[in-house]
């Protein structure tokens, strides 16, 4: 079947029996609109993408006079300029394709990593930005690392580009030294792993500006989702010549940015003045220990009373 029809002088054409279907993946509609040109070899998928940043189109979709179509946050993008053929973009909008948008029904972009889901084209991408099937971001802070994957995968990247310490058991003590402690910026210190409980968790210790004093933190975070990480608790303590600082919590989950975590002050921090207290000496120098354990809750059948589970 062939339509046909006129939308601000833009002719559409949709000849259905051109689309080319993978139902697999997607299925439509008969919808008309402004002008959309599908060879056999374009699934609708393929048509939804914009040309410009090769996500999936939403409403508004916007076309230029030759039926070219891109979406809406790349118009402004473009300067007003069809990236196919350089006409100008007026106010157009695709109005057949929004339809067929609204007829499919695809997998979730995580298909190969695990996702089975199928979903309607509009509720898609609220599903991609929850999948639990989503690859991680890389947790290593002291860099603007870009590299995605699943757990296996970036625990191996920390070890072998990062040079990040590894460590099996769920205690830790570590010892923090500095020359110079007056010299703080915005600054990533370290970068621990340990594996315990079967997981994997990350000890972040850094140093940074908040206000007009610099301050130091310790904090940890769960190589997994904020379901998992519930399931777990940490201690934190440092101190010196008779005094102590502890800290306990919730380890957060890598799904959340390191700065999210630190802006959030979600774990021990240790002011500048205390910090070079529990350093000694005439305090130009900064030597702190930080000793911390990693326990997970267990439920007592007998008693309906959570208990730890610790981990030698």
């Amino acid at each position: 079947m062939m339509v046909l029809m006129e939308t601000d002088s833009i002719e559409c054409l949709i000849d259905n029996d051109e689309i080319h279907h993978n139902h697999q993946f997607s299925s439509t509609k008969s919808h008309g609109g402004a002008t959309v040109v599908i060879s056999p070899a374009t699934s609708v998928y393929e048509l939804l993408e914009c040309p410009v940043c090769t996500n999936s189109m939403y409403p508004p979709i916007h076309q230029c006079h030759n039926g070219h179509t891109l979406c809406s946050t790349c118009k402004s993008r473009v300067h007003n300029r069809c990236p196919t053929c350089r006409q100008e973009l007026g106010d157009i909008r695709c109005l057949a394709l929004e339809k067929v948008a609204e007829s499919l029904e695809l997998p979730c972009k995580y298909y190969n990593l695990g996702c089975l889901g199928i979903f309607p084209y509009y509720s898609k991408v609220k599903h991609e930005s929850l999948c639990n099937f989503r690859p991680y971001s890389c947790p290593y802070a002291g860099s603007e690392c870009a590299v995605v994957g699943d757990i296996t995968f970036l625990v191996a990247h920390l070890r072998d580009d990062h040079k990040v310490d590894m460590h099996t058991g769920c205690t830790f003590n570590h010892r923090y030294v500095k020359s110079n402690p007056q010299e703080v910026e915005n600054a990533t210190w370290m970068l621990t792993v340990f594996n315990c409980f079967g997981q994997y968790f990350c000890l972040h210790f850094e140093a940074f500006q908040l206000g007009m004093a610099p301050v130091y933190m310790a904090f940890l975070r769960f190589m997994g989702d904020e379901e998992d990480a519930r399931k777990y608790t940490y201690s934190l303590e440092v101190g010196g010549s008779g005094r102590k600082l502890t800290w306990e919590g919730t380890p957060r989950s890598v799904r959340d940015s390191h700065r999210n975590v630190r802006d959030s002050h979600d774990g021990l921090i240790i002011q500048r003045n205390m910090a070079l207290f529990f350093s000694g000496g005439e305090r130009k120098e900064l030597k702190l220990r930080v000793t911390g354990r990693i326990w997970k809750e267990q439920q007592n059948p007998d008693s309906d009373v959570c208990i730890p589970n610790l981990c030698v």
